[in-house]
């Protein structure tokens, strides 16, 4: 089922970018932009949450531990962003984050690009 999301993601995006050749000039024209999650309990996007609280928990030696995702987001680039809005605790405080994952799969890379507290 995961690859099915991430084929869905890939192939139904319009375009990551138009190659336009003018005069030997390469030109990128960025046409997507974010598009929602339908299926926020898919496995492939469990994972992809569960290996941005955990890269969190590294980078800043924290303790976070994922309670559920609420909503997100994709975006084609070179690859896939997924920006994810979820709750997790701290010991006894419950908070709401936004972490956006950047994502190759045909690479086997992942990189998170930012963790953010979300004011309520």
């Amino acid at each position: 089922m995961a690859i099915d999301f991430r084929a869905r993601v890939e192939v139904g995006a319009k375009t990551l970018s138009s190659f336009i050749l003018k005069g030997g000039e390469r030109k990128d024209a960025l046409i997507e932009g974010w598009t929602s999650i339908k299926n926020i309990k898919d496995p492939h996007v469990t994972e992809i949450t569960e290996f941005a609280v955990d890269e969190h928990n590294t980078q800043l030696k924290g303790s976070l531990k994922l309670e559920e995702v609420v909503k997100g987001e994709t975006q084609v680039i070179s690859g896939i962003n997924y920006k994810l809005v979820l709750q997790a605790k701290d010991g006894t405080a419950d908070n709401s984050y936004e972490a956006v994952v950047w994502e190759k799969a045909w690479l086997k890379f992942r990189k998170l690009t930012s963790f953010t507290l979300v004011k309520g």
